[in-house]
């Protein structure tokens, strides 16, 4: 076996319908009645039949309009969207970075979260208490930090996640977009940091519209279209890929 990596054979990926159906009792009466009648909801094929290996080393974009099924690749390699069918296999530490609003508590403060944050990463609060002055400083959110996160504007919820998910890096690092976070300031000492957590990475998977950065950080990429990796290969040849795929101008 190899030392990390990520190998993905027929990997089928569904969503039931009955997960988006309304429970509410006024919903139920409502169609009882026969009133404002709602269509039938089918099952979703988020993904279908994916095949890929990629060994350390490697830098990989995700290509696709939106709804192709980027994210759900993304979330279904870190383990948070399980498998309907197939096998994946995936070894070594991983670190996202996509919704990073996620897991804040709103009446805790901002280094009361550090600790919470720190916590759902797997990290130890004897870690999380090492490094928390150099997150506060990296997020700069002022005294806000000793106020309740429901206090923070958008843009300093953001930063603070920020800080707290790359203060370590991992072997494996998945990316969705480019993060808003703020002023031009902040958003160059976030891509330098997003830089550093590339360099010192085995593999990354990086999600984006961004040809240009696709080009410039990988050498692979896949195309997907609903739910399907439609090309897998170089970079250079899976832009054009989706540039065909997507009608866009070459």
């Amino acid at each position: 076996m190899i030392r990390c990596g990520i190998r993905l054979d027929g990997v089928n990926l569904q969503y039931s319908a009955s997960a988006f159906n309304e429970r509410s009792l006024k919903a139920l009466f409502t169609g009882l009645l026969g009133a404002n009648a709602r269509p039938v909801l089918h099952d979703v094929h988020a993904l279908k039949n994916i095949c890929v290996e990629i060994v350390p080393g490697e830098r990989v974009g995700l290509l696709g309009h939106n709804g192709a099924g980027k994210s759900t690749f993304l979330k279904m390699v870190a383990g948070l969207y399980p498998i309907s069918s197939g096998f994946r296999y995936v070894d070594g530490t991983v670190r996202s970075l996509f919704d990073l609003s996620l897991g804040f508590e709103p009446d805790a403060t901002g280094r009361e979260n550090i600790l919470y944050r720190g916590l759902l990463l797997g990290l130890t609060p004897s870690f999380m208490r090492s490094v928390e002055e150099q997150i506060v400083a990296f997020a700069d959110v002022g005294e806000f930090i000793d106020y309740p996160i429901k206090t923070y504007s958008a843009g300093m919820q953001v930063r603070l996640a920020f800080a707290i998910s790359t203060i370590v890096g991992g072997d494996i690092l998945l990316l969705d977009e480019v993060i808003g976070a703020g002023d031009a300031t902040f958003m160059q000492r976030a891509k330098t940091r997003i830089l550093e957590l590339i360099d010192n990475s085995e593999i990354l998977l990086l999600a984006s519209h961004d040809l240009g950065a696709l080009r410039q950080i990988c050498e692979r990429a896949l195309v997907l279209d609903q739910g399907e990796v439609k090309f897998d290969g170089p970079v250079d040849v899976a832009v054009e890929e989706y540039k065909k795929l997507t009608g866009a101008s070459l």
